[in-house]
């Protein structure tokens, strides 16, 4: 079983044109754009016009109605490319797929269309300073003011922070509420009281933009709750599967590569009179990764469908990220080591894959809480 099984002709002459755009309007930049911060506007808006957003948005709101797997398509090769820069993934996967999914018909027609063609950018906001994986432990606040909500509170490692125009906004309704009483609020940025904070300077994904971002007794209308209220820890639930098994299909990408180009590396790197892949060493390492990519990836591939059947659960989502977390970060270091000190200069792609993996070990869930789902899973009843 193989991607290639799973993707078909319509989705590879996707890949080709997703190809050409990374080529032509990310890599020249991306070295500029890791020392911005942050990639521009005009990156947003070309990618609409190249049909690389919203791919799977119906017709009826500005998109071209495909399937899911053209998004997916879209995340594999910008992660084989290594460029981490354009927030798309966050913006396809994350932020769209709630408005369509829990909005209503006047949110759907009013956010939709412009979010496709790149004019509007998509934030999830989520994770707080103290809330990070536990949802239930966020303080931002919604309190009701008549047919208004006032926001107040804060939110942090928030990628597109600074560009973005829409943010899909966890807060909390009803402490005391079953679930945490936890609602989502679709938040304009041009709204009083909405404050970018700082740009955050990470570990890697050095040109994807992650900010800090203050809502400060933010006033927006009931109309902009999305799905009913104190029902956003459902909603959540539904749709982190879906960013879990993103987080893997881009790992499984980045697996393949680094390995492809370490293979490459050190069938060329001579070393006491022979290559490097002359040694048995070299050989049982490249072959316990590979052994484990395929491993991988199959699962992958078979969570793929689950997902287009709409039988993915969470369990299956939680396990794809568990393995390919751990395996993109033990790829990067075991294939970077074969490097040697050439792996460590940032001039090698697999310098920045080192420095870009760690985060997928925290980022839509951590491990332990992975581990704690599927763990509680063992246990749950047997129906009959």
């Amino acid at each position: 079983m193989s991607t290639r099984d799973l993707f078909g002709e319509e989705h590879e002459l996707f890949r080709e044109t997703a190809r050409r755009f990374i080529e032509a309007e990310i890599a020249p930049h991306h070295a500029r754009w890791e020392i911005d911060g942050g990639v521009p506007r005009e990156l947003w808006l070309k990618a609409g016009a190249a049909g690389l957003l919203g791919c799977s948005i119906p017709e009826a709101y500005g998109g071209s109605g495909a399937d899911e797997l053209f998004n997916f398509a879209l995340v594999e090769e910008l992660a084989r490319s290594g460029f981490t820069g354009p927030g798309f993934p966050v913006h396809n996967e994350m932020v769209m797929p709630y408005i369509l999914a829990f909005g209503t018909e006047e949110q759907k027609q009013r956010w939709l269309p412009p979010m496709v063609r790149g004019e509007v950018i998509g934030a999830l906001g989520i994770t707080e300073p103290q809330a990070g994986s536990d949802v239930r432990g966020i303080k931002t606040r919604a309190v009701r003011d008549g047919d208004d909500f006032i926001i107040s509170g804060q939110k942090v490692f928030i990628s597109n922070g600074q560009i973005c125009d829409v943010i899909v906004l966890a807060t909390k309704t009803a402490p005391d509420a079953k679930g945490g009483g936890v609602s989502l609020f679709i938040v304009e940025a041009t709204r009083a009281g909405f404050v970018r904070g700082r740009r955050l300077e990470k570990l890697g994904m050095k040109a994807q933009d992650t900010s800090e971002l203050f809502f400060e007794n933010v006033r927006v209308p009931a109309s902009n709750l999305l799905g009913e209220e104190n029902g956003g820890f459902k909603l959540l639930m539904k749709n982190l599967a879906q960013e879990r098994l993103t987080q893997a299909v881009r790992s499984a990408a980045v697996v393949e590569t680094v390995l492809q180009y370490t293979i490459d590396y050190v069938a060329e790197r001579k070393m006491f009179g022979q290559t490097l892949a002359d040694f048995q060493n070299t050989q049982f390492k490249l072959a316990e990764i590979k052994t484990e990519a395929v491993v991988g990836r199959v699962f992958v591939d078979h969570c793929l469908r689950l997902f287009m059947d709409r039988k993915l659960d969470g369990t299956d989502a939680a396990m794809a990220k568990m393995w390919m977390s751990n395996l993109h970060c033990k790829a990067v270091d075991e294939c970077l080591q074969l490097f040697g000190g050439w792996g460590y200069m940032w001039e090698y792609p697999i310098a920045r894959a080192y420095a870009d993996a760690r985060i997928v070990k925290i980022a839509g869930g951590s491990m332990e809480v992975m581990k704690q789902i599927i763990g509680r899973s063992l246990f749950k009843p047997k129906k009959d």
